[in-house]
C-alpha cells in the first residue's frame, strides 16, 4: 500500500470512530506502528487529525465521542496506573459512586478487594467487574441502556440518584480543562454524571494526560467542584498537558500523578493541596457505613428511597467531624 493510500485509510478510520489506537491502525493498514506514527504526524501537520498518546482523534477540541472498543485500546498503561492510585483512596466500609468509562472500569476491578464497600453505578462494565466480589455490594441505577459505553442514562438513572449521599464520586470523561472542568461528548451521559456529582461529598476525576486540555461539548463537573484529579505523568514534550495541570492546581484542584509528582511543583509521590484550599465537602453526609446496626446496604437503600432513619444524620455528621 502506498503512503497516500495508507493515510487516506487512516483518516477514514479516525473519522468513522472518533479515536483509533496506533495498534489498531497498524493492524488495518498492515504495517508497523512506527510507519503509522509517521503517517499520523503527517496528517496532523495538514490539520486533518490530532495525535494523542497511543492513537489519533478527530481534529479540534470538540471531538465526537468514540465507542468503547476504541477507548479500551487508548492509553491502557496510563489507565492502569491511574486506577491503582485511585483505589488507594477508597476505605473499608465506604459508600461511593462510580461513573461509566474505561478508566473507571479499571478502578472497579481493584475495588473488588475492598471489604464492606458499597458501589453505586450506572455502568454495566463497573457492575460486571464487581459482580463476583463477595464483600462488595453493587447498587445499579435505573435508566435506558446506552450501548456505545454500556451505561444507563436518562431520567430513570437520574431519578434513582435523588436523595443519595455518599463520600466520593469517581468520574471520567472525554476532556478536562481548567476553564470548564470535566466534559463529555454526549448530553445524556453528561446529565447522569451531574446527578452522580450531586450525591457525593468529594469528586475525584480520573483522566489520563491525553484528555488534559481537551474540551468537549457538554460540561459535567465544573473545576471548582473537582476535589482531586488522578492522572498520569505527561510526556516531556506534552506542554499542553503540563500547562493544564498547573492551571488546575492553581484553581485548587488536588493533583495526584501516577509515576510522577503530585503536582507540577511538588515532590514525587506526594499529594498536594494548594495553600488555602482543603478538599471540598459540599455534602455534609459522608457514605461511611457502620459495621453494626442496620444490615449491609440498609443505609444506602434508605437514601435511595428518600428515608432518613432517626439519628442517622447526626451520626454521619459526627463521623465526618472525627475524620
Amino acid at each position: 500500500m502506498f503512503a497516500a493510500e495508507r493515510r487516506q485509510l487512516i483518516l477514514e478510520m479516525v473519522r468513522a470512530n472518533g479515536a483509533v489506537s496506533l495498534r489498531e491502525l497498524a493492524r488495518v493498514v498492515q504495517t508497523s506502528e512506527v510507519t503509522v506514527r509517521r503517517d499520523v504526524r503527517a496528517l496532523e501537520a495538514e490539520g486533518l487529525l490530532d495525535r494523542r498518546h497511543g492513537g489519533a482523534v478527530l481534529p479540534g477540541g470538540f471531538t465526537r465521542e468514540s465507542g468503547f472498543p476504541q477507548k479500551s485500546h487508548l492509553a491502557t498503561a496510563e489507565k492502569t496506573a491511574i486506577a491503582d492510585l485511585a483505589a488507594g483512596l477508597v476505605e473499608e466500609g465506604e459508600a461511593i459512586v462510580v461513573g461509566a468509562g474505561t478508566t473507571t472500569q479499571e478502578l472497579a476491578r481493584r475495588l473488588a478487594r475492598v471489604p464492606g464497600l458499597t458501589v453505586v453505578t450506572n455502568s454495566l462494565l463497573v457492575a460486571q467487574a464487581l459482580a463476583h466480589a463477595n464483600r462488595v455490594e453493587v447498587v445499579m441505577t435505573g435508566g435506558t441502556l446506552r450501548g456505545s459505553n454500556y451505561a444507563l442514562v436518562g431520567s430513570g438513572a437520574e431519578q434513582s440518584l435523588q436523595g443519595l449521599r455518599v463520600s466520593r464520586a469517581f468520574l471520567s470523561g472525554s476532556g478536562l480543562t481548567a476553564e470548564r472542568g470535566l466534559s463529555t461528548s454526549n448530553m445524556l451521559s453528561a446529565s447522569v454524571d451531574r446527578a452522580l456529582v450531586q450525591a457525593a461529598a468529594e469528586v475525584v476525576v480520573l483522566a489520563d494526560h491525553t484528555k488534559l486540555g481537551t474540551d468537549t461539548m457538554f460540561q459535567t463537573v465544573p473545576t471548582d467542584v473537582i476535589t482531586r484529579l488522578v492522572t498520569d505523568e505527561p510526556p516531556g514534550h506534552d506542554d499542553r498537558a503540563a500547562t493544564e495541570l498547573q492551571a488546575l492546581a492553581d484553581q485548587g484542584v488536588q493533583i495526584t500523578v501516577a509515576g510522577g509528582a503530585a503536582s507540577p511543583n511538588s515532590a514525587p509521590g506526594v499529594d498536594s493541596v494548594p495553600a488555602g484550599r482543603q478538599p471540598r465537602r459540599d455534602v455534609p453526609l459522608p457514605g461511611q457505613r457502620r459495621t453494626h446496626g442496620a444490615g449491609p446496604g440498609q443505609q444506602l437503600r434508605s437514601a435511595l428511597l428518600g428515608e432518613q432513619p432517626p439519628g442517622e444524620r447526626a451520626a454521619r455528621v459526627a463521623d465526618l467531624r472525627r475524620r
